[in-house]
């Protein structure tokens, strides 16, 4: 047994109780007239042709006008349902030929609008960037628009599933940093830090903190050469050589850390070079940064940080996205600003917007006017038959009925002269 297929209501805009009202004024006219013509029909008969021979030509005219009115009246009800409810043949056509009427509007509908060269010749009347930027740039629309993109993305965000994310970031990025070379990347850091003289940078303030360290500590490095020193050895011995070397070594760290032409800056620059080049070109030492990598990124606290990846940064996101006055949505609602002002005042712009919406528009038409017809096609295939019928009837009804009232009109002058014609040739 065939599904039955579900209905789809129609918009309510097209029940209107004005139009309903206008239709049965127009039908109470039209078969008013009939009722007119069957009247004075009855009277020529009662009076009969010893009333004189002007009976005749009413008569005539009246029968006619009957007949029109029965025809016409017969032929507008045919189109919504069986007159009398009478099975006739070829009558309720448009319940009977709804989905036929519904394929048929909708090859209509492609055949006829849907076509890349009437979408492009209506582009062309169009000034796309121009509308486009005036629309963005409403007030108080870029902030409605970032805060409808961070709904979105919040409602996409909600859809995924974090227990099966989660381990695909995590795989992602373990598999990113595995397959990428660690020593040309190393390489590559510490040209930049040479070329910036970042390197004696960062040996001034290493050498700072060991001078600090050494002075904090200084009781802590005596009581170490106390313990280390013979017994026999006075303790005033131990001060003045504890003394000498620490003040010297305080005395070198401090003529390193003030003289940026020190011999030990020279070498250890010298080194920093050489160390770089052989990152590039000595498979040892590369293949020995690539064994400190994978034995990093085997850490436990390392797994657990590529793990919450998605986690945390999903998090960040959607708390910025949520938060009005968040930086995300500010720089959103800029940039929409931003892409409105060039859509209205840069030429380069606005003639590359125009160029691509015709052969977007062209595009897409070429490849969903298929389904667009389709959906019309559809629709109307699921609208419920007796309802379409009445809101067709209610939307064009009006006219139809002025259909029998012509019929009965004319009808009666055809009847007028053809019984004018006979009366004159016998």
């Amino acid at each position: 047994m065939p599904a039955t297929r579900p209905t789809v209501p129609l918009a309510s805009s097209l029940d209107d109780p004005e139009r309903a009202r206008d239709l049965s004024r127009m039908k109470r006219l039209a078969t008013g007239l009939f009722g007119v013509a069957a009247a004075v029909f009855l009277a020529c008969v009662l009076l009969g042709e010893d009333a004189g021979a002007w009976v005749g030509y009413v008569r005539a005219t009246a029968e006619a006008s009957m007949v029109g009115a029965l025809a016409d009246w017969f032929a507008v009800t045919a189109l919504f349902r069986h007159p009398l409810r009478l099975p006739i043949p070829h009558t309720a056509i448009i319940p009977r030929k709804k989905d036929q009427i519904g394929a048929s509007l909708g090859t209509f509908v492609q055949e006829n609008f849907l076509t890349r060269t009437v979408v492009e010749e209506k582009l062309i009347t169009i000034d796309v960037p121009g509308r486009l930027g005036g629309f963005l740039s409403a007030p108080g629309r870029a902030e409605r628009l970032a805060g409808d993109a961070s709904a979105a993305v919040t409602a996409l965000a909600g859809l995924l599933r974090d227990e099966e994310l989660e381990p695909a970031v995590a795989a992602l990025v373990d598999r990113k940093l595995h397959d990428t070379p660690a020593a040309p990347v190393l390489a590559r850091v510490l040209e930049l830090v040479v070329e910036g003289d970042r390197h004696q940078e960062v040996l001034s303030a290493a050498l700072r903190l060991l001078s600090r360290f050494l002075h904090e500590n200084r009781v802590v490095f005596r009581a170490q050469l106390g313990d280390a020193s013979p017994a026999w050895v006075p303790d005033w011995v131990d001060d003045q050589v504890f003394d000498r070397v620490f003040a010297g070594v305080q005395t070198f760290l401090d003529e390193v850390g003030d003289d940026p032409r020190h011999e030990l800056r020279r070498s250890y620059d010298a080194r920093l070079r050489v160390y770089v080049r052989a990152l590039r070109t000595d498979p040892d030492s590369a293949a020995r940064i690539e064994d400190l990598k994978k034995e990093l990124l085997e850490h436990p606290a390392v797994r657990t940080w590529s793990g919450s990846l998605w986690s945390n940064a999903k998090t960040a996101f959607l708390a910025a996205a949520a938060d009005p006055d968040s930086e995300l949505r500010g720089r959103v609602a800029g940039m929409i600003t931003q892409l409105a002002e060039l859509l209205r005042s840069d030429p380069t712009v606005r003639e590359l917007v125009q160029r691509h919406a015709h052969t977007i528009g062209g595009y897409l038409v070429e490849r969903f006017s298929g389904d667009l017809a389709d959906l019309v096609s559809s629709t109307v295939a699921r609208w419920d038959t007796e309802e379409t019928s009445r809101r067709i009837e209610l939307q064009v009804g009006r006219d139809l009925q002025w259909i029998r009232v012509n019929g009965t009109v004319v009808g009666g002058l055809a009847g007028l002269v053809i019984y004018t014609v006979a009366q004159a040739l016998s």
